[in-house]
């Protein structure tokens, strides 16, 4: 046992008594393949549990799990557990003098055609009343070079200070919606709100997207391919910012068929 890892899962009974606790945690290791098994104190053995069991002499030392493996599954109670996902920054606002950002993690895609998404924002927060009433806004994709800025602006309130002034980002207008894009982020996408969605802590505004506004320094000039990966994407995953590892595979990979 150690630091209760196997607690609720492991149980010991030595008939050999407490002054062979070394061969106790000898058997264990080889059998659990565990250097860092660690034995305190025998514990009674309970016999509703599975055992698995060996024989030295006429001693005889249990090892008994719950279950059929010692990789158990956990079961916590429901909550939000899917991750990774994007940290992304959305502005809002009309004018310069109502002009916000602030960082959703709670976002995505819902339809394909016609092109549909949402954010998820608790009623409480200050741009919740400017997107409800302009009912628009702009989803801006967040990279490793704006990693600071993301999440400052998640923690601080636009009813105290001006974001972008104190961030040092650009506003810039959008091509459709009256709401400023964020000039320094790799895609900025324009959604205007169809509908809003009580769910509980958070409402979704569901959105159809307008317009996409993609920087042309990811652009192969070339090719026209778009290369987002370019740009070192942000992602959340459980209350930390992490960047991309490499690339695996492709859309299809797993089925197309190799050159001859």
């Amino acid at each position: 046992r150690k630091d209760n890892v196997f607690r609720d899962y492991l149980y010991l009974f030595a008939g050999i008594g407490p002054n062979y606790f070394a061969l106790c945690r000898l058997f264990l290791c080889n059998m659990l393949n565990d250097r860092d098994v660690w034995i305190d104190r025998c514990f009674p053995f309970p016999a509703s549990v599975p055992w698995r069991g060996r024989i030295f002499g006429n001693n005889a030392i249990f090892a008994c799990v719950k279950g059929n493996d010692m990789a158990k599954k956990n079961q916590w109670k429901p909550g939000n557990m899917i991750y990774p996902l994007p940290a992304v920054l959305v502005s809002c606002g009309r004018v310069p003098e109502e002009y916000n950002l602030f960082t959703v993690a709670w976002t995505g895609t819902l339809c394909t055609n016609p092109p549909m998404c949402y954010i998820s924002v608790r009623p409480e927060r200050h741009s919740y009343g400017i997107i409800e009433k302009n009912r628009e806004f702009v989803i801006n994709l967040t990279t490793k070079e704006l990693a600071y800025a993301t999440d400052w602006c998640g923690v601080k309130s636009g009813r105290d200070c001006r974001k972008f002034e104190e961030m040092g980002l650009t506003p810039a207008p959008a091509g459709v919606v009256a709401a400023p894009i964020v000039d320094e982020a790799p895609v900025s996408i324009e959604c205007r709100v169809k509908e809003i969605v009580p769910l509980g802590s958070h409402h979704m505004f569901v959105a159809d997207v307008v317009n996409i506004l993609a920087d042309d320094r990811y652009l192969d000039p070339v090719s026209g391919v778009f290369d987002l990966a370019k740009a070192e994407p942000l992602v959340y995953l459980h209350g930390a910012y992490y960047g991309l590892g490499g690339k695996i595979g492709k859309f299809g990979w797993s089925v197309e068929k190799k050159k001859r």
